[in-house]
């Protein structure tokens, strides 16, 4: 079975690699110039917001209370049987990911590049035609997303940061960060449909710092736990009032 995921983790690079001249709307910068001045705590931990990142808002006021309690969250945690180890994988993660961000950003949007369902999220509904500068500011908060993650400062901001997240993907919020003239609904199908692109192709980065095999193996399935708690998280807009 792991040699089946590999080997459909790599066809999915592939893909996307394939897509990237496709995807070249995308226009994308390079995220890790954006973040070299962006401090951090002793731990790794990330502290404030970049305000050169348009739309970025974690930790302002801007940012709506989580519905999600902390001790609910702390059972989500368990759930997935997210740890201190996983912190600790995940802060280990972010400086072997952090030069790399940019084409981890081309893999990424090479692939939805590659599929027209994903596509037309960031496209005038009218037109067919992608958004190029959505699809830019959304990439350099992508970026930042990354850091965010691999920081593993899951704290109430970050809590509150998430539920935002969340409502960006849903009518309720889609394009008003950016004012785009894009689809206004992101299909809720398409939030856990797309966990495993994103976890599965994110592994050839991790072995990229000189890693043994099982610390490799180890950031990566701590990444796995944090994207579906993160994914759980953004559904919230999703379900029905008293069902999450």
């Amino acid at each position: 079975m792991p040699e089946m995921l590999a080997g459909t983790a790599n066809a999915i690079v592939r893909t996307a690699a394939a897509a990237i001249l496709a995807a070249a709307i995308f226009n994308g910068q390079a995220v890790a110039d954006d973040h070299a001045g962006h401090d951090e705590n002793g731990d790794g931990s990330m502290t404030q917001p970049d305000a050169a990142i348009a739309g970025y808002t974690m930790g302002t006021e801007a940012v709506p209370r989580s519905p999600v309690s902390t001790a609910d969250f702390e059972l989500l945690k368990s759930t997935v049987l997210f740890s201190d180890d996983d912190v600790s994988a995940l802060r280990q993660s972010r400086e072997v990911l952090r030069p790399h961000i940019d084409e981890i950003l081309d893999t990424w949007y090479g692939f939805v590049g590659s599929q027209p369902q994903l596509l037309a999220s960031f496209s005038d509904p009218r037109s067919g035609e992608p958004d190029g500068e959505y699809l830019e500011a959304v990439r350099k908060r992508f970026g930042q997303w990354i850091l965010d993650t691999a920081g593993a400062d899951y704290d109430q901001a970050w809590l509150d940061y998430q539920y935002e997240i969340g409502r960006r993907h849903h009518r309720v919020g889609k394009n008003r960060t950016d004012g785009a003239a894009a689809a206004d609904h992101i299909q809720f199908r398409y939030l856990p449909a797309l966990f495993y692109p994103v976890t599965a192709t994110l592994k050839p980065f991790l072995a990229r710092g000189g890693h043994s095999p099982d610390e490799v193996e180890r950031m990566h399935q701590a990444w796995i736990k944090s994207v579906l708690l993160q994914t759980i998280l953004w559904s919230h807009p999703y379900v029905r009032e008293g069902d999450f």
